[in-house]
């Protein structure tokens, strides 16, 4: 298969999400997104077998990237893979396993959307917040799986210091974007 432009051979399981192909949505996702930032910290969030997190790896060397799951099989498939690819610029972890004072500067996610809803807001409310000012997040939902509705939850619920749009729609799937804005400066003026 094809990851950032590079042909690869990789090792997928049963028992994890999309075992023997990149599915359509991260396919969607990978093709609609810009170049990752080429250091910092980078996240996969949901990771599964690890098309978005290899990608950014390969893309981006001298970033670390966090491929981020709960399924400990996709997490070792991500470090089988990784090691294969010669990427050692990823960290293939449990969400407890990421420190709390590191922050991203990007996110891209095909996220877990059958959790549920309530699962899904946790999720998301604990990792948006940690993108750096400047930053962006890059979300794929199938349209029929509520990425409308999830949108606009996203722009109620990160409505301060955030903006959440639709990047673009493409077979069935919208990508979201998420942007965290800097904090407004404060300038002090003398007065005479």
């Amino acid at each position: 298969m094809t990851l950032a432009g590079r042909e690869v051979e990789l090792t997928t399981a049963a028992g994890v999400f999309s075992p023997d192909h990149v599915d359509v949505g991260t396919s969607v996702l990978l093709a609609n997104t810009p170049p990752p930032p080429p250091g910092g910290h980078l996240l996969d969030l949901g990771c599964g077998w690890g098309p978005i997190s290899l990608s950014l790896a390969l893309a981006a060397p001298h970033a670390t990237v966090w491929a981020v799951d709960v399924n400990e099989r996709a997490l070792d498939l991500v470090r089988r893979n990784a090691a294969e690819l010669g990427l050692d610029n990823v960290n293939a972890v449990t969400p407890d396993d990421v420190p709390a004072d590191v922050t991203f500067r990007t996110i891209r996610s095909n996220p877990p959307i059958r959790v549920g809803k309530s699962e899904l807001h946790d999720l998301l409310e604990r990792w948006i917040p940690r993108l750096d000012e400047r930053a962006d997040g890059w979300f794929v939902v199938s349209r029929n799986l509520g990425a409308d509705s999830l949108q606009r939850w996203m722009a109620a619920t990160f409505d301060g210091g955030y903006s959440v749009w639709r990047a673009t729609t493409g077979r069935g799937f919208r990508v979201l974007k998420v942007r965290r804005h800097g904090t407004p400066r404060t300038e002090s003026i003398e007065l005479p």
